[in-house]
């Protein structure tokens, strides 16, 4: 049995066309289920879930609140509520294709030793994408991920992004929930909750893969690229590794003030190499989200 995990909060606009790219999957409906976790969302989530299993009664659609306020709550609630031995989590602003749901079920059915695994995400624009994008501003502001079209080991240091991830049910068993104290809560782009789970997997040794077919297309609307976003979500991310880092210990949080320094490096290097590229917009982005980052981490 398979488990769709949805977190969801205010996403009236997105969650409707959620629900019904998941109910055009070709998975047999006898086979999974979808586990909506509605995080106090004051909008139209409710109305909109309960017209979605009335029309679509042949799915097993499970609505449940979460009173807890914040995406690991959301995320942890919907562990207990999961039926099925692998759980996915699907971002409630993003669009499945047709085979989402078999290519995890085939994977984790075929390799017993995968314990977790991502597929690429992709943004869907509601508008053009800025001039100043890069790779690296792509992968913040829209979870952009893509490793390529093998199966494979993620990159060093890297991990699913949390809107396309699955996990076998007995990995939290292992490792413990979502921490609560990271992660999303209403308005509040607090992060680091993969990471952090991620991380105590790779402690134990357990095999993290990328795979290239479940494709997950994120709707990234024009309010995403604008500056008061990047600039709340950049200081939240230094926020979060302060919380995370120095809730393990205080030599974890000093190592990771270090390695500040060290994509500082990086991030004056790309700066040059932009501008000799005559698009410094790109590099001045690529500035001014390593200054929030490092003002959170500070305590700013």
């Amino acid at each position: 049995m398979i488990t769709v995990i949805i977190c969801t909060y205010n996403r009236e606009k997105y969650i409707g066309q959620l629900l019904d790219s998941l109910a055009k999957n070709d998975y047999p409906e006898s086979d999974y289920e979808i586990v909506l976790v509605n995080n106090n969302s004051t909008d139209n989530t409710r109305l909109i879930c309960e017209r979605f299993a009335a029309n679509h009664q042949n799915i097993s659609f499970r609505y449940v609140e979460e009173h807890e306020q914040g995406l690991s709550a959301a995320r942890n609630r919907g562990i207990k509520e999961a039926k099925g031995d692998i759980v996915i989590y699907v971002d409630d602003d993003a669009l499945v294709d047709s085979d989402y749901i078999r290519t995890y079920a085939e994977h984790f059915s075929s390799f017993p030793e995968t314990m977790a695994a991502g597929g690429p995400i992709e943004p869907l624009y509601e508008t053009a994408e800025p001039s100043w994008m890069s790779p690296y501003t792509k992968a913040l502001l829209t979870a952009w991920m893509n490793y390529g079209d093998k199966v494979r080991e993620y990159p060093s240091g890297r991990f699913p992004g949390g809107g396309n991830a699955a996990y076998r049910k007995s990995v939290f068993d292992k490792v413990g929930l979502f921490n609560t104290d990271l992660g999303r809560k209403g308005t509040a782009l607090l992060a680091s909750e993969e990471k952090d789970i991620f991380d105590k997997m790779r402690q134990l040794g357990m095999r993290v893969l990328y795979l290239p077919t479940p494709v997950l297309h994120h709707i990234i609307p024009q309010a995403k690229l604008e500056e008061p976003y990047f600039d709340r979500l950049t200081l939240q991310i230094g926020r979060s590794e302060r919380m995370r880092t120095k809730s393990i210990s205080q030599g974890k949080y000093v190592k990771r003030l270090f390695f500040e320094g060290v994509k500082w490096c990086g991030t004056l290097v790309l700066l040059c190499c932009y501008t000799l590229q005559f698009q410094p917009k790109k590099g001045w982005k690529l500035v001014l989200f390593r200054k929030n980052v490092t003002a959170g981490l500070l305590g700013g």
